[in-house]
């Protein structure tokens, strides 16, 4: 799928927005609203400039869906149908994703990401979880131009989230009767602080059958729980094997594995390589993703204040 190109924003008019500890860029990404908190999960811009002809290769992890905007840049992304392609000025719905997903960009690329919290995903946008996963979606027409019509291309990056934040303020007084589900808000929790639980241990702290924890996550998530935590687990070694996690935490995260086998096997099921290799490649926008993903998981486990700097940086 091929998408009509439209003017983009000039990428080098974006503030600088930081870098890890081993010079990779990362994205400039904070916690939503107090108001928006039950419905969106974070909200991010990245930016990668590229030299003229030159191509990035790179991967997309999220286990959130996530609507996206792409101010500049061309890119092409693997999916569950296939590979699509797309290319400035545009707006996708990304769904989560069960595994390392290619990406790649071929020009400088400016994206705002506005991620969504799996248990406020149905309510909000009506549509589950299984139908999502692995998936890049264009919205309508009338929706992409609405958006775009909202971000000021000379705007800082905090303006143009602010707009989005409207965006989703906007929509969700039109479903005055949605609600998040608390029962996959409680394991999206549980995935951050503990995915080494089982599902019967979960279901216990929930409150829950576990009957009734598989079905709701495996609607809200798009794959049984024991996948979800699966992937968490993956996540979490994989920021911290790219500098983008709290270092007195490595230990602990390798303790969730029965042994180093356990642990390159389940790794390279999920990202296509074993940690190793993973840890000696750049990867920049998956390394901004990871970065988003350990701040949020560490302000939702009152770790970390919102808006501190974080033990990476």
């Amino acid at each position: 799928m091929t998408h009509t190109a439209r003017s983009a924003v000039d990428s080098r008019s974006v503030p600088e927005l930081g870098y890890t500890r081993n010079g990779l860029p990362l994205s400039y990404n904070r916690a939503p609203a107090s108001d928006l908190a039950d419905w969106i999960a974070r909200l991010g811009v990245i930016q990668i400039d590229l030299p003229p002809g030159e191509t990035l290769s790179c991967g997309l992890f999220s286990e959130t869906p996530s609507l996206r905007v792409q101010l500049a840049g061309d890119c092409e992304v693997e999916t569950l149908a296939g590979l699509q392609q797309h290319q400035a000025r545009n707006v996708l719905f990304c769904g989560p994703q069960s595994r390392l997903r290619s990406l790649r960009v071929t020009s400088s690329i400016v994206s705002l990401i506005v991620a969504l919290r799996p248990s406020a995903c149905n309510a909000l946008i009506e549509l589950n979880g299984p139908d999502l996963v692995d998936r890049v979606i264009s919205p309508p027409d009338d929706c992409c131009e609405h958006i775009l019509s909202l971000i000021n291309p000379a705007g800082t990056p905090e303006d143009w989230l602010v707009r989005l934040e409207g965006f989703f303020r906007d929509h969700l007084a039109t479903l005055p009767n949605a609600e998040p589900d608390p029962v996959t808000a409680h394991f999206e929790k549980i995935a951050f602080r503990d995915p080494a639980m089982s599902i019967s241990q979960a279901a216990r702290e929930i409150g829950v059958d576990r009957r009734r924890l598989e079905r709701l996550v495996s609607r809200d998530f798009g794959m049984p729980p024991k996948q979800v935590l699966k992937r968490a687990r993956a996540l979490d070694m994989a920021s911290f094997l790219r500098g983008v996690a709290d270092k007195e935490e490595g230990q602990a995260f390798a303790l969730r594995y029965y042994d180093e086998s356990h642990l390159i096997r389940e790794f390279t099921e999920l990202f296509g390589m074993p940690p190793g290799r993973f840890k000696a490649l750049a990867q920049p926008l998956l390394t901004s993703s990871l970065d988003a993903r350990q701040a949020r998981r560490l302000e939702t486990l009152e770790r970390l204040a919102p808006g501190a700097k974080r033990p990476w940086e």
